[in-house]
């Protein structure tokens, strides 16, 4: 005789949607927050941590941005058989076996209880929080503002934490926490409120033996914000640096991609046609407007032709601008036939060979289409 097959317990709703947005736009204040460091609340919060790995309480050097941790930080300790682990990895192991554990309590709680099912065409809470908000403070947070900064440092820093945008994972389990009701271990939660405060107190820190820099926070964080349901941002300014520190040190980004400062501060022609990059180069392009550049630059107009593929816009065909480490090439210059993540419709530009003399042979090219075939097209994506 086979057991009935047992129904997941109901739950009523501690909350709605409006809260999770809520909770969601306050760890993303902090995660973008330009306030000084609270440099007391991180010293003891980081000594707590300290402590848990089995270490003393570090001496602690402040500095004004993770361009200036660099110069600081201790050599990293390397790593011998049977050895003692550096402070920064036991460090690693207590966080990565936390957020083990509460990844473990998510997934019990979800298959043993559910929420009631949502109005037709609408999505639950914990699908909300799961497919939706956490995704989308990852890609805003860490995608797009942690690994920028990342990316602007000359050199690896070896194993730290990034205060303040940590608040991608520490919010992922405190909306389960506050929302979806979720039950940490109480020796779980008080080391998740840890982290919960380092988040809310300073930038990067890098834990070393008897010693932990630690970063002051941005005094500027430009953002813009996506159409999008669940509040995703990325960085951006076209007057500036996107970030900038106490101690000057700025990154600058166009639309959520890092690019040299003169790519905001002064880009011209000449600079856009020796940039070796394609991203900077479009983004380049992008700030000054494409009319303003094919001017700037002197390109000749060769031919224009409607797009056969996307209606109301058209191809139009340049000679390019001469690259001395490529072949000799043409400029076919179109809209994109779908609309971008930020809802517009973007411009761009393609190289193609020189040989070309019409937009249609040249448009068919890159689809490896004859301009015959590629005037057919109805829709063009």
């Amino acid at each position: 005789m086979s057991t009935p097959r047992r129904e997941p317990r109901r739950i009523p709703v501690p909350g709605d949607d409006s809260r999770v947005l809520e909770i969601r736009d306050e760890w993303l204040r902090h995660a973008l927050s330009t306030e000084p460091a609270e440099r007391g609340t991180a010293e003891a919060v980081i000594s707590e941590l300290y402590a848990l790995a089995g270490q003393s309480a570090p001496e602690f050097a402040w500095v004004g941005s993770p361009a200036a941790a660099v110069a600081l930080i201790p050599p990293a300790q390397a790593l011998s058989l049977g050895g003692d682990l550096p402070v920064e990895a036991l460090i690693a192991t207590l966080v990565t076996s936390l957020r083990e554990r509460l990844d473990q309590y998510v997934g019990a709680w979800r298959d043993r209880y559910r929420w009631p099912d949502p109005p037709r065409g609408g999505a639950s809470v914990r699908e909300l929080l799961n497919n939706g908000v956490a995704p989308a403070l990852r890609r805003t947070i860490r995608d797009s503002v942690a690994w920028v900064l990342r990316g602007e440092l000359a050199t690896s820093s070896g194993l730290h934490w990034y205060g303040q945008q940590d608040a991608y994972w520490v919010a992922h389990y405190d909306l389960h926490r506050r929302v979806d009701g979720v039950r940490f271990a109480p020796g779980d939660v008080a080391q998740l409120d840890l982290w919960a405060t380092l988040a809310r107190s300073c930038g990067w820190w890098w834990p070393r033996e008897n010693v932990c820099v630690i970063a002051e926070r941005p005094l500027v964080a430009r953002t813009e914000r996506l159409p999008s349901d669940h509040g995703e941002a990325r960085l951006h300014n076209g007057n500036g640096p996107a970030l900038a520190f106490p101690d000057g040190w700025t990154v600058h980004a166009w639309h959520g991609t890092r690019v040299p400062s003169w790519v905001i501060d002064a880009p011209t022609a000449d600079r856009i046609t020796g940039e070796r990059n394609v991203e900077v180069r479009r983004c380049a392009i992008e700030h000054v407007g494409w009319a303003a550049f094919v001017e700037d630059a002197g390109l000749e107009l060769l031919a224009h032709a409607e797009d056969p593929g996307n209606p109301g816009c058209e191809l139009l065909l340049y000679n390019a601008w001469p690259e001395p480490w490529r072949a000799p090439a043409r400029l076919l210059l179109a809209v994109n036939g779908s609309v971008e993540r930020d809802g517009t419709r973007r411009r761009y530009g393609l190289r193609v060979p020189a040989g070309f003399d019409h937009p249609l042979d040249a448009a068919g090219w890159t689809y490896g289409l004859s301009g015959a075939h590629h005037a057919q097209l109805r829709r063009r994506t």
